[in-house]
């Protein structure tokens, strides 16, 4: 009883010392359509007011003192440091050119970020070609490419966080490093860098505002030409809205050239936004290259073409088209069709199309099943066959060196697989394993199994889960159970092989992958499913998946946390703010939770396109209803949460996580912890050090086991 009365003391304190530094607040009314809503917290949209800035700071310093006592708080950052010196380095980037040269970042286990290296051919001998270190700057590798006779190296870094990288060329013989350094790209996430045919430049895409807080930032950006040696600030804009008036190019488009080949007579100009299917033109090469401005549509987004493919006038793509899960298509650019192409592959009934490549030998091609079941395909001669992969996979990636070769990798992983490489051999229908880094055993791991399944909805749709636990473990309703959803965009959540999801399985929890709806797992039928109106299939799916676990004695509401970031925090916000009686805890990462004001950020106008704007009357009641901090009412008891944000996000920016947060603290009567956490060397989780990632990951499970009750994480009391 005594050790129980200093718990509660202390577990008191917490809290009061919380509630008696409460967010300022200067609530703002506006009008929508004859609907009032009131803002009680616009005041924190203002990251340069005083007030708000130290009220984070504040609330930054609490939260990492309260996480800081949970006892095995570091529990993941050290293991993953560890699996990773186990591993001892790992791979990412890898560029294969037509000569067989391999270009790659390569990070060792004890390094901060990856270093550039270089090799010919998979068992040439290992080059390095760049460091990125500085002692002045923490620099990461974003983005490497090599021109197409691999002689030339553009490379892409960025710091603390930022998406917003600068480019430099190296020759790669010498490893000369050009004087001209190319500024206020964002070569990772937008447009990439596409290289001349003579290898003398590139297209990139160039931002003219780069201040994330700024309403201009993303705003009226160009596709550039650069030749290396050229001044990079005098930019020669060859496609955008400036540039191209008469294709009435928006400003929140991202206007991106594509180049699939050395060979073709084409450059494609892709609008790029939120969208797969994107509004598209097409010029002559030797026309954009002499500075004239023939850009002609191509296709429309209606026409619903993606993944486009050239093979001189062939054209191939997916097509969604009366297609919800894409069929594989071929027209011709001298008489383009894309409503009526010629249909290589029909769409099938259970599984969507992923990806293909384009080979000498014929076009490979992967679907999915409920985004977990992998499968492999080649058609060739009007036929197509099934490839047996080497073992079964929930993903599958493709890697060729293009139309005139017929080298293809395929790289298989799964919760439970680490990503193995294979290159494929038609003529004797064989893999070869081609790992570039070393792939491990797990003894630890042994025992964990993964179930793929389904469970109704209230709708009776039957919705993927993936539950990933130990086998040992007993389902008495008492297994702490951690939902990760997401929902937008038509992404799938595809396995891969999430270390920190196999540890927190091996200790006794278990992992529910929720596929709901705004995602792609079912095509695109499942996306629109979660879209605009139809969104709150999206929260209710979570909602439901508890349900279900806590039914089939999984777990209880006791032992349920939901964890999601970014556009997941749509899904997680509006899951407990619906039935916040349904979950102990929530941890919602650099998450969109304002999404009336979301149209007034950087990001904001370009996802209208995802989901609805506040300028319209039925779409702005959608938005509103999706709209987590709208639902926060006074008096109700949420459950204990943890809410994230970036300073550096340019895609939610650091207000939006910040304002929920103030809201939550102040409206909710349960006795339950909201701590907010802002990450000042981060962004929106990516373009971090691995080892900070790990640190932030460590802080989300952590805080997750510590509500959920797991005695290892429990903070004793102080005498």
């Amino acid at each position: 009883m005594k050790k129980l009365k200093f718990f509660i003391l202390i577990f008191f304190g917490l809290i009061n010392a919380q509630r008696t530094n409460l967010a300022p607040s200067k609530p703002v009314t506006d009008t929508y359509f004859g609907i009032k809503i009131t803002d009680e917290y616009r005041n924190l949209e203002d990251l340069k007011d005083a007030s708000t800035t130290s009220w984070m700071k504040s609330q930054t310093e609490y939260s990492t003192s309260v996480l800081n006592e949970i006892p095995n708080k570091n529990y993941y950052l050290n293991r993953r440091l560890e699996l990773d010196k186990r591993q001892g380095y790992s791979i990412s980037n890898l560029k294969i050119t037509a000569k067989d040269e391999y270009f790659y970042v390569k990070k060792e286990a004890n390094e901060k970020s990856g270093k550039v290296y270089y090799r010919n051919g998979f068992n040439g001998k290992e080059l390095l070609l760049y460091d990125p270190y500085k002692p002045d700057h923490d620099y990461l590798v974003t983005l490497i490419s090599p021109s197409w006779d691999g002689k030339k190296l553009a490379i892409s870094l960025s710091e603390k966080g930022k998406e917003i990288s600068q480019i430099i060329i190296m020759e790669v013989e010498n490893k000369y490093i050009y004087p001209q350094v190319i500024t206020q790209s964002n070569p990772a996430s937008v447009g990439g860098i596409k290289w001349l045919e003579d290898n003398s430049g590139f297209f990139y895409v160039y931002y003219p505002v780069v201040d994330v807080t700024s309403n201009q930032f993303g705003k009226n950006t160009q596709s550039v030409l650069y030749r290396i040696g050229e001044d990079p600030n005098i930019r020669n804009d060859v496609f955008s809205s400036t540039n191209n008036p008469d294709l009435k190019i928006s400003d929140d488009d991202f206007p991106a050239i594509v180049s699939i080949n050395a060979d073709d007579q084409y450059y494609v100009g892709i609008l790029v936004d939120t969208d797969d299917f994107r509004k598209t033109f097409i010029s002559d090469k030797e026309d954009i290259l002499q500075g004239k401005k023939n850009w002609k549509p191509l296709y429309d987004k209606d026409d619903m073409v993606t993944y486009l493919r050239f093979a001189g006038d062939e054209i191939f793509f997916l097509s969604g088209y009366n297609s919800s899960n894409l069929k594989l298509c071929k027209t011709n650019v001298k008489h383009p069709d894309f409503r009526n192409p010629d249909v290589l592959v029909p769409e099938k009934k259970d599984e969507v199309f992923k990806d293909y490549t384009v080979t000498k030998d014929g076009i490979y091609y992967t679907t999915t099943k409920n985004g977990v079941e992998a499968k492999l395909y080649l058609y060739k001669d009007g036929k197509e066959t099934p490839i047996v992969l080497p073992y079964a996979s929930g993903n599958v990636d493709l890697q060729s060196k293009g139309k005139d070769f017929s080298d293809i990798w395929v790289s298989c992983s799964g919760w439970a697989n680490e990503e193995q490489r294979f290159r494929y051999t038609l003529k004797e229908n064989t893999f070869t394993l081609e790992n570039l880094a070393p792939a491990l055993e797990y003894p630890e791991f042994k025992d964990i199994v993964v179930e793929e399944i389904t469970f109704k909805a209230r709708d009776g749709e039957e919705v993927p889960l993936s539950l990933i636990y130990d086998k040992n473990i007993k389902r008495d309703g008492n297994i702490p159970v951690l939902i990760d959803a997401y929902g937008a965009y038509g992404t799938s959540r595809n396995p891969y092989f999430v270390k920190s999801y196999m540890l927190w399985a091996a200790q006794g929890g278990l992992i529910a992958v929720a596929h709901v709806r705004g995602g792609g797992e079912k095509g695109e039928q499942w996306h629109l499913a979660g879209f605009k109106a139809t969104k709150p299939n999206t929260w209710r799916d979570v909602i439901d998946c508890a349900e279900y676990l806590i039914k089939e004695k999984y777990t209880s509401k006791e032992k349920i946390a939901v964890w999601g970031a970014s556009a997941g925090g749509i899904a997680v916000g509006r899951a407990i703010t619906e039935r916040p009686d349904l979950f102990k805890a929530a941890m919602i990462e650099v998450g969109i939770t304002n999404i009336t004001r979301f149209e007034n950020t950087p990001n904001g106008a370009g996802n209208a396109k995802e989901f609805g704007t506040v300028k319209d009357p039925d779409e702005f009641k959608s938005v509103l209803e999706m709209d987590a901090y709208q639902h926060i009412k006074k008096g109700e008891k949420y459950p204990a949460t943890l809410i994230t944000g970036g300073i550096n996000d340019n895609r939610v920016i650091v207000w939006q996580p910040v304002k929920f947060a103030a809201k939550l603290m102040a409206k909710s009567k349960s006795e339950n912890l909201v701590l907010l956490k802002i990450d000042y060397e981060g962004g929106h989780g990516n373009n971090i050090p691995l080892a900070q990632r790990y640190s932030n990951l460590g802080d989300i499970f952590a805080f997750a086991f510590w509500q959920l009750g797991h005695p290892d994480y429990q903070i004793k009391a102080k005498k």
